[in-house]
């Protein structure tokens, strides 16, 4: 990496609502669809603000080729591992922010599965005046490619809306290949290991296709909206622990302000995902 340095980059971005339509339609939670000028739901900004690369600018896994923004780390896996977002002021939909994103820092370590690399990067979103709305820090991973057992079958029937109501406080989640194909549109993300299965499967060793971690982060705070209407989230503290893959059971929880994404091994396997969220007290005004 003795070529690349850390830079900022700032742009000016519409909040768009053609994908914060597409993720509601993806979602079909009963829900209301969040229309132009309506605050934007937690988390939502990974959809609203979509940035599709040039094709000329893609590696082989389907991202943006290292060694521009972020940099030029030489481990094929990419694993969006978790962050934290703070909510200063809702973010409407429609408008034009200003994003100021950089790299905080690469860290080289050796885990149980080899040698792996973590790169932070930070994000401010502000109004076109100046006011701050939301701060965020992202956890990229990137490791060596893993020994698959046996690949999963390729072929899934739909299953329809993703979310079902199993108790008070959980819901069942579903996904089949044509939900993270629609995923990966909505959030402007070609990364193969998402819709390619011979790729995911046989050049990184996944068992099948990857749900994607912001998708595992957004159902769990989605439960929020469900549950828990009016509510306003001032911090929330995401962390992929684990991979979940295409069609596996998984079931969203609930429980006094922690909530878990959990896979096939149930709760006793700890979850995939989990989310930590602090509330704004009621009343409290926007920024």
């Amino acid at each position: 990496m003795e070529q690349w340095a850390p830079h900022t980059v700032t742009t000016r971005e519409l909040v768009d609502p053609a994908p914060v339509a597409a993720l509601a339609a993806l979602f079909d939670d009963g829900l209301p669809a969040p229309l132009p000028g309506d605050d934007l739901p937690p988390l939502w900004h990974w959809v609203a603000l979509p940035r599709w690369p040039v094709s000329s600018e893609l590696g082989n896994d389907g991202h943006p080729a290292r060694g521009t923004f972020l940099p030029p780390v030489d481990l094929p896996r990419r694993m969006f591992a978790g962050g934290e977002v703070t909510f200063h002021a809702p973010l409407k939909i429609g408008a034009t922010v200003r994003r100021e994103s950089t790299v905080d820092s690469v860290t080289e370590k050796s885990g149980r599965s080899g040698r792996l690399v973590i790169v932070v990067v930070r994000t401010r979103l502000s109004t076109e005046d100046g006011a701050l709305c939301v701060e965020e820090r992202q956890d990229l991973i990137y490791r060596d490619r893993g020994t698959s057992a046996e690949p999963k079958p390729a072929d899934f029937d739909p299953v329809g809306a993703p979310f079902r109501r199993a108790e008070a406080g959980t819901w069942d989640f579903a996904t089949d290949p044509t939900l993270l194909m629609r995923f990966s549109a909505a959030t402007a993300n070609p990364h193969r290991i998402h819709y390619d299965w011979p790729y995911a499967t046989r050049a990184e060793g996944y068992p099948g296709l990857v749900v994607h971690g912001p998708l595992m982060s957004l159902a769990l705070a989605e439960t929020l909206r469900l549950d828990h209407p009016g509510a306003r989230v001032k911090r929330l503290s995401h962390r992929n622990n684990a991979p979940l893959f295409c069609g596996e059971p998984a079931q969203l929880r609930a429980e006094a302000g922690q909530l878990g994404l959990f896979g096939p091994g149930g709760v006793p396997a700890g979850p995939r995902t989990s989310l930590e969220v602090e509330l704004y007290e009621e009343g409290t005004p926007h920024a």
